[in-house]
């Protein structure tokens, strides 16, 4: 029997992490019989409404290669998109054998950038290794980011410096 090599990212740790820290605040999450888009789908009441966001999970896994960035996200494909949807970004340390995220950021979808079939958020920028959140995007990330997520204008949330209410 041969062991093949671990994967180079960890994709399907990033989604769990992100579904455990989202259920640590309060969110139900859902997993689908398939995955078509949505990696899960969360929902909690807040003040007697239930919101449901579907969510998906794109991490950053970087090397030690990569060079300093002022603006490091997610630039890809995604297969489903929807107005109400959480695209949750972990960012990874180079160090592989990290047991989480350096941070995460919950970025609604009006955040997210379309070019054709290529969807652009980088809410991050990668200085001297680390992956940092940027001045303008720090309350989507990491706890200011998930009570955002209950917030019922989620969607439309803007880029700056306020707190989140």
């Amino acid at each position: 029997m041969s062991s093949k090599p671990g994967p180079d990212t960890r994709d399907y740790f990033a989604e769990l992490y992100v579904a455990g820290i989202l259920g640590d605040a309060g969110w139900s999450v859902y997993f689908p019989k398939r995955d078509v888009g949505f990696d899960f789908i969360i929902s909690k009441e807040v003040n007697g409404k239930v919101l449901i966001r579907p969510v998906q999970v794109k991490g950053k896994y970087p090397t030690a290669a990569k060079k300093n960035f002022p603006a490091f996200g997610y630039i890809g494909k995604l297969s489903q998109v929807h107005e109400e949807m959480v695209l949750a970004i972990p960012f990874f340390p180079v160090d592989k054998t990290s047991r989480s995220p350096l941070c995460v950021a919950y970025m609604p979808f009006a955040r997210i950038r379309r070019n054709n079939f290529t969807y652009y958020c980088e809410p991050a920028q990668f200085k001297e290794g680390h992956s940092i959140p940027r001045r303008d995007y720090r309350k989507f990330f990491d706890q200011s980011g998930i009570r955002l997520i209950e917030l019922p204008n989620w969607k439309n949330e803007p880029i700056g410096n306020h707190a989140p209410v």
